[in-house]
């Protein structure tokens, strides 16, 4: 788990928990790739009800 963190946001999990500017970072882009994927999930469900 420590390295898929590692991994995805450029630090370790000691060092997210020990930094609020981190955890802020690393917040605002879980936010921003959730409404990505509350657009994509729209424009697809839109596409499929289609007539």
């Amino acid at each position: 788990m420590e390295q898929a963190f590692r991994n995805a946001h450029g630090f370790g999990i000691d060092e997210y928990q020990n930094d609020t500017d981190k955890i802020v970072e690393v917040e605002q882009r879980r936010e921003q790739d959730y409404q990505l994927g509350q657009k994509v999930a729209s424009q697809l469900e839109r596409q499929i009800h289609r007539d």
